[in-house]
């Protein structure tokens, strides 16, 4: 199908029975503090709080009477699930919905309460996804796919004919999140038939981004893992109809990290006073990351807000990395002389700044390490309080983009073991420090310990959950002399996601 005809399938797309015009609103705060014009495109506010009743509406509208009769079938752990369900509830229809195990039970509710039936299947996407097209081929159901269809592409597209209809003036870009590539795809044949000079923009998390390392190959690329903090774009591979489209398409993919999105999901709160999920403040992230890039002013500038199905105990970790991820908080390790008055000379040193948090561990008998988080305005401000404290001898280095120090090592100061000599050193003999991706599921521990051989010990763990579909741990082991080959088969045995992180200053100076 040529991209040129994807304008009439927009057109002619259904989805009003379901979805709503969503507003086309200014972000007057964030507007003003990024000297531009900023708007955002509501999907939040559709009935089941995110864009995806579009496209699933719009394809399963256009089945025939007959296969409608025999049911339909998807496989998500999310948004996509919601929208089938109240499609299939709005068209009499039965749905099948296949869930990972790991989907969380307020998901899982939501879709059971619109009369769809729920399967939970396998650990991921990709296992739910392949359970799904088991069943699809032995009850003979259709299967609505969350992205890389026509009909869908073509109902999310119809986001793009409203952002025009609502601002018939310039728009010089529209970013737009992207995990399998079909709201991005959707929009990009609207708009870029009527008018090829707006840019469109996706945006995706660094540590999810198969669109943009398959733009960058020129053929689509299968992720090894992707995070799952952003969890409505975790997605390991593009579709192909969708990866089609945006090689013509799409102008760039921005990235942005963790912190950057949950400083998003702050700035639109502050706008609205509504809390969108990480997806779905994907591309207000971006279009803050490419104003910097960029140095842009007075432009104006459409984000997706794509959804706000955001879990309840996510918000705590929102909040606290929210002010990192808009460069309002430094986070440092500093060594001070271990005497009396140097944490009021330190204190000095910073000047009127607000400290917002302080952790301390005596190192040895002459130095003590500071594990500190100051208030600042910018990067630049943080840059120059290192270099102020370096003029007056304290060793200072900044974590603020350091992912254990953030996660663990802030909750963890003070954990040394409070041997010395010869018993220290004992104890923390051929440690290896890793940091770990748990799936949040029961037994997930155990099958982590039982690969463990008895001659290898825990000598840290550390657990840090945010909400998401896996939780952070940090784990200490002593791994003895000569036994390497064996430890780094058992880290490809067990499965799980790693990062070493031995050589992390932050390990070096708090817990090693």
């Amino acid at each position: 199908m040529r991209h040129e005809d994807y304008l009439e399938k927009i057109l002619k797309a259904r989805v009003y029975d379901v979805a709503i015009e969503s507003p086309l609103d200014q972000a007057a705060l964030l507007s003003r503090r990024l000297g531009n014009r900023l708007l955002l495109k509501r999907e939040d506010l559709q009935p089941v709080f995110s864009f995806k009743l579009r496209g699933a509406y719009n394809k399963m509208v256009g089945l025939s009477l007959a296969k409608r009769a025999q049911g339909v079938i998807a496989a998500s752990a999310g948004n996509h699930a919601q929208g089938v369900a109240l499609a299939a509830r709005r068209l009499g229809c039965r749905a099948t919905i296949v869930m990972p195990v790991t989907t969380p039970q307020i998901k899982v509710d939501a879709v059971v309460s619109m009369g769809a039936q729920v399967v939970l299947a396998g650990d991921s996407y990709t296992e739910a996804y392949h359970h799904a097209m088991g069943l699809k081929r032995r009850q003979r159901l259709s299967f609505v796919h969350p992205y890389d269809d026509p009909a869908v592409i073509a109902g999310q597209g119809t986001i793009g004919m409203e952002i025009l209809h609502q601002h018939p003036q310039h728009i010089d870009a529209i970013f737009v999140p992207v995990g399998g590539g079909g709201l991005i795809s959707g929009i990009a044949a609207f708009v870029k038939r009527l008018r090829p000079d707006t840019l469109i923009i996706g945006v995706e998390p660094h540590d999810a981004d198969a669109m943009a390392r398959s733009l960058k190959a020129g053929r689509r690329i299968l992720l090894d893992q992707v995070g799952l903090f952003a969890d409505g774009v975790a997605v390991k591979q593009v579709g192909k109809e969708t990866f089609r489209l945006c090689r013509k398409l799409v102008d760039s993919v921005v990235l942005v990290d963790t912190d950057e999105i949950c400083a998003a999901i702050k700035d639109v709160f502050e706008d609205t006073r509504v809390v969108l999920e990480p997806a779905g403040a994907l591309a207000i992230a971006g279009a803050k990351r490419w104003v910097e890039r960029h140095a842009a002013r007075d432009k104006t500038l459409v984000a997706i807000a794509s959804g706000a199905n955001t879990n309840f105990d996510r918000l705590q970790f929102i909040a606290a990395q929210a002010e990192i991820g808009e460069h309002r908080e430094a986070i440092l390790a500093v060594a001070i002389p271990e005497r009396p008055g140097s944490f009021k000379k330190f204190c000095a040193m910073l000047g009127p700044r607000n400290i917002t948090e302080f952790n301390y561990r005596i190192a040895d008998a002459e130095e003590a390490h500071i594990f500190v988080g100051v208030a600042v305005r910018d990067r630049a401000e943080t840059r120059r309080i290192v270099r102020s404290l370096a003029r007056h001898g304290l060793r200072t280095i900044d974590l603020s983009d350091n992912d254990m120090a953030k996660l663990h090592v802030r909750h963890m100061v003070g954990g040394r073991a409070p041997w010395s000599g010869d018993r220290r050193a004992a104890h923390s003999a051929n440690e290896q420090l890793y940091r770990f991706e748990f799936p949040e599921r029961p037994g997930a521990l155990m099958r982590f310990l039982e690969h463990l051989r008895s001659d290898w010990n825990i000598s840290l763990f550390h657990y840090r959950s945010h909400g998401a579909d896996q939780g952070n741990v940090l784990v200490g082991i002593q791994v003895p002399a000569g036994g390497q080959a064996a430890f780094e088969k058992f880290l490809a045995r067990v499965g799980y996601p790693f990062t070493e992180e031995t050589r992390n200053p932050a390990y070096k100076l708090f817990l090693g």
